[in-house]
């Protein structure tokens, strides 16, 4: 399971890195992070595992960016701010989700939010 996101105060922990595959290969639906060229289970567990784990970390990470974005975008001090169904939209989440992640990241904003679960359902 991935690792929880870390709060202002705590390191942030490394997974392991995702590096870009070359055009050719991504073309090649066969070949995922030349995990098909590991012959060794232990190895191909081991790998899959990292990728996995990384995934998931730049997941959460992506998702807390989303929601400082929505934050943002939502903050009534803007001129330009948008409403959570003009957010849901852009996002092609429900409004109640869109006000949810308003929510989460009004609290990253204020540094709350440290229980080190990046879910804001």
């Amino acid at each position: 399971m991935a690792e929880p996101t870390p709060r202002p105060n705590e390191p942030r922990l490394r997974p392991a890195p995702l590096l870009f595959e070359p055009a050719e290969a991504a073309g090649d639906p066969e070949h995922f992070f030349d995990l098909e060229s590991i012959d060794d289970p232990r190895a191909l567990l081991a790998r899959a595992t990292e990728l996995t784990q990384a995934f998931r970390a730049a997941a959460d990470r992506a998702m807390e960016f989303q929601a400082v974005a929505a934050a943002q975008l939502a903050d009534p001090r803007r001129f330009d701010r948008l409403t959570h169904a003009d957010i849901a939209e852009r996002a092609e989440w429900t409004e109640d989700y869109a006000k949810k992640m308003v929510e989460f990241g009004r609290g990253l904003l204020r540094g709350e939010n440290g229980s080190g679960h990046a879910d804001p359902v």
